[in-house]
């Protein structure tokens, strides 16, 4: 059972990384999900990829992307439109995670955004993704690992 619990963290590890491709490629064509993932599935070795997940990902975050926008927006230091593509995908991919999948924990979340964050974004850009993740995760998961809300 650990073994197949470390093969599906990994292949939603996978299907993050090509949910992140697609999302960058959205953002730059404005193409329909199911376009984007009938090209990366072509173009992609997908066998160690948690296809499922991926293909959720990526329909749900471009579906909500104004939604999932709105609850990170007010942690940025500057406007939405000044993010990068990889950046701004990061911040949506990890919003939707934290909000619809309570199944994956905070801290997979934040860790997954800040490993996407070193291997494609910007140097040092993976601090600024972290910290606004935190701040969005207080936001969506007060409960969880006793974090407190603002509200609080």
């Amino acid at each position: 059972m650990a073994g197949h619990t470390k093969n599906n963290s990994r292949g939603r590890a996978r299907a993050r990384r090509l949910a992140l491709q697609g999302l960058y490629q959205w953002q730059l064509s404005a193409a329909l999900p199911d376009d984007i993932i009938a090209q990366l599935r072509l173009s992609q070795n997908i066998k160690a990829i948690d296809i499922d997940y991926f293909e959720e990902l990526l329909r749900e975050v471009i579906a909500d992307s104004d939604k999932l926008a709105a609850v990170f927006s007010p942690f940025l230091d500057r406007p939405l439109t000044q993010l990068d593509p990889v950046e701004r995908g990061i911040f949506l991919l990890s919003t939707y995670e934290l909000g619809a999948r309570p199944d994956v924990p905070y801290r997979v979340v934040i860790n997954e955004a800040v490993e996407l964050a070193k291997k494609f974004g910007a140097e040092d850009s993976h601090k600024y993704i972290n910290a606004v993740l935190e701040r969005t995760a207080i936001e969506l998961r007060a409960t969880e690992q006793g974090m407190r809300s603002n509200t609080d």
